[in-house]
């Protein structure tokens, strides 16, 4: 309880202290954190975007797809220098923001497979065999279970960086979408609007991972 009433007391010293120097400084650039609060009642009430619920709606299923797709490909360069590939590939559209996602998400993954299979007991594998179990048996009952805790984290951060990977390629160039919203609200000068949105997309980025924490450790108890 100590504990929390101090990051309590710390959070409210550092809203005071950004809500004294915001007002202080040009709105336009600097926005307190009650114009903030105002702001994200109007994005939530449909009023500064009515069409937020889509466009949430959108980045979600981009991520999915995303994150789905995780079959293969090139990552000897960094992701970024893709993008404009990408996007004359795919257009502007959903596409090119789950290829650029899935780019993202694939290495982690990619790499926890590779050091899940690496840590599987190798004469676990042999005594399997010898008890006549079949290649399927024995990668479900023996080398998933083994591999478990390297998997899942590296399912969880793939997940993470294909949400950040959607959003960014949102943000460099989409015509709709949560990124397409916070460009907009920056480009108008909106500020309150766009930290607004930063939040609501923060929310989207720290729910996905609390979900993929809940899967995590059920898996570790499954596996354990």
């Amino acid at each position: 309880m100590r504990v929390l009433a101090l990051r309590a007391l710390i959070l409210a010293l550092f809203l005071l202290a950004w809500e004294g120097v915001a007002r202080a400084a040009n709105p336009l650039l600097y926005v307190p954190p009650s114009a903030v609060l105002a702001a994200l009642g109007r994005l939530l009430a449909l009023d500064s975007y009515p069409d937020l619920l889509p466009s949430v709606l959108l980045t979600l299923r981009e991520i999915a797809v995303a994150y789905a797709p995780i079959l293969g490909a090139l990552y000897a360069v960094p992701a970024v220098v893709w993008y404009p590939s990408l996007m004359l590939f795919f257009g502007l559209d959903a596409a090119s923001k789950i290829a650029f996602g899935f780019l993202l998400g694939f290495f982690p993954i990619t790499l926890a497979v590779l050091a899940g299979i690496r840590q599987v007991n190798p004469h676990m594998l042999a005594v399997a065999r010898a008890f006549g179990a079949r290649p399927l048996t024995v990668f479900v009952k023996v080398m998933i279970p083994a591999m478990m805790f390297t998997l899942v984290g590296g399912l969880r951060t793939g997940l993470a960086l294909s949400v950040i990977g959607v959003i960014v390629g949102e943000i460099l160039g989409s015509k709709a979408g949560m990124g397409a919203l916070i460009n907009h609200a920056y480009g108008l000068f909106r500020t309150s609007v766009y930290v607004a949105l930063v939040l609501v997309t923060l929310i989207l980025i720290v729910g996905s991972d609390a979900v993929a924490s809940l899967v995590e450790r059920r898996a570790q108890r499954w596996s354990e």
